[in-house]
């Protein structure tokens, strides 16, 4: 059927920034009492986002079908936040969310940062007696191993009668297209903003205010106060890091662990140059020292 622009709607492909709780207790009461604290310490993070309920560790240990899945979903909407899907289900408790409504979705494992593969040395210029020519000729058109886009396994390319520079050259193309262009903001962002950079790093010169809100998969750099929200690593990348010329955030997060700042940073880094890393699981801010 061919569209026209009479049409009364379009259906496109979107995604939506939401939160997974990841379970590792079925255990309500513990889990009403820890919830009702980080919501407490974190604004309105959490206001109004969809939920993955991930029962993975619980189906692995095989307590799933001890969760309480409507008290669950009710517990998250008394707190304002919707679930949308579960993660890791299987059997009964599958099924008893299907039938409240909630989508079975598959686990989403962080997608490691694209790394330019490096350049192979350039073989050894090595001279062959003209006897032992002909057994060397074979060796020209052995296949050769290369190092693929992301550096962990070998690939196989094809023959080759004599070595060519064209391959090297073509390969930093295929590398480039991996990586998404930095996104960068050349305004103050103002309270109720929100700013999401896709696949790549997020650039603001200048002010993020209180109520705005920068999201980056990759690295966040603000060139002014930053005074709102920061989430770097928003798809998983734990090595992302947030940099600030002024760090008062209202909140910072990578990779999924986030702190608020209702404990006041400390005086080195309270509305100072500073960066915000992991160091495993433990959030580290230092001091942007020159």
């Amino acid at each position: 059927m061919n569209r026209t622009t009479t049409s009364p709607f379009d259906i496109k492909s979107a995604s939506i920034q939401g939160l997974s709780l990841v379970l590792r207790s079925a255990n309500l009461g513990v889990i009403e009492a820890d919830l009702a604290a980080r919501v407490a310490s974190a604004g309105d993070l959490f206001t109004n986002a969809p939920v993955l309920i991930n029962v993975a560790a619980l189906t692995a240990d095989g307590t799933a079908d001890k969760l309480e899945l409507t008290r669950l979903i009710n517990l998250l909407r008394r707190h304002t936040m919707r679930a949308v899907g579960i993660v890791g289900a299987k059997g009964l408790l599958l099924k008893q969310a299907q039938a409240l409504g909630l989508m079975e979705e598959e686990e989403i494992q962080p997608r490691p940062r694209p790394r330019t593969a490096e350049p192979e040395p350039e073989p050894a210029q090595v001279s062959v007696p003209a006897a032992a020519a002909g057994a060397a000729a074979p060796a020209q058109a052995t296949a050769v191993a290369t190092a693929d886009l992301f550096g962990d396994t070998a690939v196989a390319a094809p023959p080759m009668a004599a070595p060519a520079p064209e391959p090297a050259a073509s390969a930093a193309p295929a590398t480039e297209a991996q990586t998404a262009p930095t996104r960068v903001i050349d305004r103050p962002l103002r309270s109720g903003q929100r700013v999401y950079a896709r696949g790549g790093d997020l650039v603001v010169l200048g002010l993020v205010s209180h109520g705005a809100e920068v999201i980056a998969d990759g690295n966040i750099h603000v060139y002014g106060p930053l005074r709102g929200r920061a989430i770097a690593g928003a798809n998983g990348d734990a090595e992302a890091r947030i940099f600030a010329a002024a760090m008062e955030p209202e909140l910072i997060s990578i990779a999924g662990t986030y702190r608020t700042t209702d404990k006041p940073l400390a005086d080195d880094v309270l509305g100072k140059p500073a960066q915000v890393r992991l160091d495993g699981d433990k959030m580290l801010i230092e001091p942007l020292k020159s």
